[in-house]
């Protein structure tokens, strides 16, 4: 087995510290939407608001452009995330419920 270069050592080392901080952030972000779900459910506001949705989406979609990340890759991953996110809302809204 050959020895990996200093420089790919230090490219993966850079990806792995970017992908501690994007879980990070994840995390942040989703104890954020628990008290948002929190707050919905307590309001009997439904889990999902397509609105805000919809304005998310065009946000991080431009957003995406002007950082030259793919916007079909960012909405996948925003559409992905704000999945879990409902998901979450319904099962505080149906806990409530009990």
């Amino acid at each position: 087995m050959s020895e990996v270069p200093p420089e790919l050592v230090e490219l993966r080392r850079s990806i792995d510290n970017i992908d501690a901080a994007l879980i990070h952030l994840l995390a942040e972000r989703f104890k954020a939407t628990q008290t948002v779900g929190e707050l919905k459910a307590r309001l009997r506001m439904p889990p999902a608001d397509p609105g805000r949705e919809e304005r998310q989406v065009a946000r991080l979609r431009t957003l995406a452009e002007e950082s030259g990340l793919d916007p079909v890759f960012a909405e996948k991953f925003l559409a992905f995330v704000i999945a879990e996110v409902i998901h979450h809302h319904e099962q505080i809204a149906e806990a409530g419920q009990d």
